[in-house]
This record gives structure tokens, sequence and C-alpha cells, in this order.
């Protein structure tokens, strides 16, 4: 158990400084940050300060290992145009992002495992066909005209939903949620949907097939064959086996959702991370830029290897062929 914990965590720590490295190349190999730092006006002598100040005449291990250190340490650097922390505008958008992450994959998990259980249990009813027909629909229109049709319909035809922004929200500590406000709550509906969908079906359609799989092997018959109910064997047996992929799929899946937030971010004008980036992008603003890389990256490697763990213990397999080694 040890060593397959301490195997998955040296990946991911591999994994984040190849992440880091590509990072640091932003600063390095994108623009000159002395000119993004000072005016046109600026003597040679001041600019050749200022870089020897910052240490960008060192050696580039040496300036990597400093650039690592300093984000281990939660230190990023100043934003070239909103001329303050990273840090603190980080702190300001990451509420946003991750409110409206954890909401639409609870949806998508919610109504998606469900879902794809039914339609293989019951694959001839009406309903089971409607889902499968609504799922393509999901799967198949892009994220951004979801969102276009969500305000045309509910914001401009009903005047039911507000078409942008985040609302009125409530300042807990560092932490700001719109959760506890009316405003807040409506301008979250539309985005939450618009960024679920698309990992709901998916998601629906994986369960489905893994549990259509799962009911024709032998183990299920001969469960059926030894007199046990139908819920013991679908949900007792078949449903704990189906979940060994989808653990792995929906892991990567909830990661997409955070990561993919900027195309619903950008629909919705969401003050999230994923607009941050946005902006940042057409600015040229590389610290934010190179921030976000992290970010994201540090959330795909704390979900893989949650996953990792998860998997661990749901499947007997990993923990038998250990034993035996061992």
């Amino acid at each position: 158990m040890i060593s397959y914990i301490l195997a998955r965590v040296l990946q991911s720590f591999v994994v984040m400084l190849c992440v880091a490295a590509i990072s640091f190349s932003l600063f390095t190999y994108v623009g000159d940050p002395i000119a993004n730092l000072v005016g046109i006006q600026s003597s040679d002598e001041k600019r050749e300060e200022l870089r020897e100040s910052l240490g960008l005449n060192d050696a580039v291990p040496v300036q990597f290992a400093r650039f690592v250190g300093r984000a281990v340490r939660m230190e990023f650097g100043i934003s070239y145009q909103q001329k303050r922390s990273v840090a603190s505008i980080i702190a300001e958008r990451l509420p946003a992002t991750l409110e409206l992450s954890i909401l639409s994959a609870l949806i998508a998990l919610g109504i998606g495992i469900p879902a794809g259980i039914y339609t293989a249990l019951r694959r001839e009813s009406w309903f089971s066909h409607f889902f499968l027909s609504a799922s393509l629909v999901g799967v198949s229109l892009p994220t951004f005209l979801i969102g276009i049709l969500l305000i045309f319909t509910f914001s401009v035809h009903f005047h039911l939903l507000p078409s942008f922004g985040r609302g009125e929200v409530v300042q807990l500590g560092f932490w700001s949620t719109g959760l506890l406000t009316a405003s807040g709550l409506k301008a979250l509906i539309m985005p939450a949907i618009t960024l679920a969908l698309f990992q709901m079906t998916l998601i629906m359609r994986l369960v489905r097939s893994e549990m259509l799989e799962v009911l024709r092997t032998d183990y299920i018959k001969f469960a059926r064959a030894r007199g046990l109910s139908n819920r013991t064997v679908h949900f007792g047996y078949a449903l704990m086996n189906t979940l060994v992929p989808v653990i792995t799929i929906t892991g990567l899946q909830l990661g997409s959702i955070i990561a993919f937030a900027i195309i619903t971010e950008t629909v919705f004008q969401w003050p999230g991370v994923g607009l941050m980036f946005i902006q940042a992008i057409s600015e040229v603003d590389i610290p934010v830029m190179s921030t976000y890389l992290l970010l994201i990256a540090s959330f795909f490697v704390i979900i893989n290897l949650t996953v990792d763990l998860l998997y661990y213990f749901v499947d007997p397999r990993l923990r038998v062929g250990r034993d035996v080694r061992a």
C-alpha cells in the first residue's frame, strides 16, 4: 500500500516538474519581461540594473530552481497589466471557478450515473430511448453553442435568468460565494448546466456500456443461478464492478471540467480563472498565464492521485497482485 502511494506521488512530482518547466519557458522565451515592467523611455542602464536585480542574468538552471522554489511558496510574481500580485488575483478568481466546477460535477454525476444504470437495466423502455437520444445532442453540440442557446431562451426570450456575471456574492473570510444570495443562485444555473451537459452525457453512456458488458459476464450468470434477487445482482455485483473503470474516466472528466471552464466562463462572462486566462492571453500577461498552467496541472495531479487511490481500494485485483508479489 505504502509503495503504491509513494510511486503515484513520485509520478505526480515528475509531472508537476514538467509543467513547471513549460511555465518557466514562458518567462524565458516569450517576450522580454523587462519590456513589460518598464516604460519605453527607460534607459539601457536602468533596464540592465532591473534585469540584474530580478536574477535574469543568472544561468537558466538557477532561474528555474528559483522559479520552482517561489511556486512552492505560492509566490507567482507580479501581473504585467494589473501591477499586483498574481497570487491575490488567483485568490479572488478561484472561488468562482471552483463553485461553478463543483456544482457542474455534482450535476454530471448525480444525473449521469443513475441515467446510465437505468438505460442499461431498462434498455427497451421509451425513457431509455429518450435519454440516449438526448445524450447524442449533449455530446454533439459544442459548449459555447449550448451556452448561447440557453442565454437566448432563458435570458433574451423568457427573461428568467441573467445572461452574464456572477450576481451578488457574500464574502466568507477569503471565500466569496453566490450560493447564499438569490441573484447568485440564478446566475449560476445556466453556466453550471452548460458546463455539466457534455460530461453528464459522457458519464451516462460510459456507465451504460460498462454495465451492459458486466451483465454479460459469467459470474453475473452464476449469481443469477444461485437465486439471488435482481436488486442484489444489479447493485451488489454488477454496479460495483462497473465503477472500476468509471472512477478513472470520471476523475479525468472532473479535471476537464475545471480546465475547460474557460469556454463557459467566456460565454457567460463568469469572473473565474478561466476568463482571467483568456484576458491574460490577449494582454500577453506572462505571470498570469504561467500561474494558470501550474494551477490547472496541480488540479489534474491531485484528482488523478485521488482516483488512483480509489482505484486501489475498489479493485481487489490490485491488492491481490501486490500481496502475491510481496
